[in-house]
């Protein structure tokens, strides 16, 4: 049975306002008692408010649309992780679109979204947004929206950045400080979720220590295990590399297959390390070092911005510099001079 305020009202014997009062928790002319029995009610017939019939009064849905490029990927699990910790309180539900790294799809979902009634849309895009989806354009006019895009759209406002170039630098520097001298690269796909900074970062750590390096040093691979597995047993074929750095955790855990296939031991005969910090990276054998960087967190602030900019229209969005953190495990050995 679906009961509604005034039901609850009337059952209670009070008001629609005083029970719309309770439920919002808001004002404070009624008594503890009378907020308990009201609460009573709504416990025992289940209540729940109607948010289509209050949208047509406050405009608001308390719905947002999400857009990530892979719902698989343990990073963006653990970002809608964050921000479902940070809406669910505040009583929005999420409209979750996976768009499969493909551009058009994301395209797609944008202009649905937008015909959806949402309050704002949060998406995590590794593509550069179309002119008529610019952030400038009357797309996002009257609705707010938040990227998690690494910086790749230009704005002066609402990025939440990783200083992974830093982060990535601290391991490869470790991994020299341990005297390694050929070191390779797992990196992305072209097309894929360009992780520039981290090859950027593994180049230049390179190059100041004049390390050893061609195109044998860097495979490439799906940012998944199976991407990780395919583009290690590739760079294996170079005997001379004594360490790995994998683009992110979960090519590490491909990675550490195909060494196995080969007949090699880690950290032993190689060293690997990682990015991204996954949960799962300290229970791989022998535990991966790796750089954390705060999902979670990435996804949570993602979302509080994205709820002030509705609640708070004519403020500006702030930016937000999360910092990395090095997790040393038993993934890498020392070695001598190769």
């Amino acid at each position: 049975m679906k009961i509604t305020i005034k039901e609850i009202a009337e059952l209670a014997g009070v008001s629609v306002t005083t029970v719309s009062q309770i439920l919002n928790n808001k004002g404070s002319r009624f008594s503890e008692q009378t907020r308990k029995r009201v609460m009573a009610i709504v416990d025992e017939y289940q209540y729940k408010p109607d948010f289509f019939a209050a949208n047509l009064i406050n405009r608001h849905s308390k719905t947002i649309g999400m857009i990530v490029p892979d719902v698989t990927d343990f990073f963006f699990s653990k970002i809608i992780e964050g921000v479902e910790s940070y809406l669910n309180p505040l009583g929005y539900m999420i409209i979750l679109c996976n768009s499969r790294h493909d551009k058009e799809q994301e395209e797609r979902y944008l202009n649905e979204l937008s015909h959806r009634s949402v309050d704002g849309i949060l998406m995590a895009t590794p593509n550069q947004l179309p002119p008529e989806q610019s952030l400038n354009s009357d797309f996002y006019r009257h609705r707010p929206i938040v990227l998690i895009d690494r910086g790749l759209n230009e704005r002066d406002w609402g990025q939440l950045l990783v200083e992974e170039y830093a982060g990535a630098q601290e391991v490869i520097r470790m991994l020299v400080a341990h005297g390694h001298r050929h070191i390779g690269m797992l990196k992305e796909d072209e097309g894929y979720y360009q992780l520039s900074e981290r090859y950027n970062a593994y180049r230049q750590v390179v190059a100041e220590n004049d390390l050893p390096f061609d195109d044998s040093y860097v495979t490439h691979g799906g940012l998944t295990i199976a991407g990780g597995y395919k583009a290690a047993k590739e760079l294996l074929r170079n005997s001379k590399i004594t360490a790995i750095f994998c683009g992110n955790d979960e090519m590490a855990i491909g990675c550490y297959q195909a060494i196995y296939e080969s007949g090699r031991r880690i950290p032993d005969d190689i060293s690997v390390v990682g990015f991204d910090g996954l949960e799962v990276s300290k229970y791989m054998v022998p535990p991966l070092t790796t750089v954390f960087q705060p999902s979670f967190e990435i996804g949570f602030s993602a979302a509080k911005f994205l709820v002030d900019a509705i609640n708070f229209p004519s403020q500006r969005i702030p930016n937000k510099i999360f910092q990395t953190k090095l997790i040393i495990r038993e993934s890498v050995a020392s070695r001598g001079e190769a």
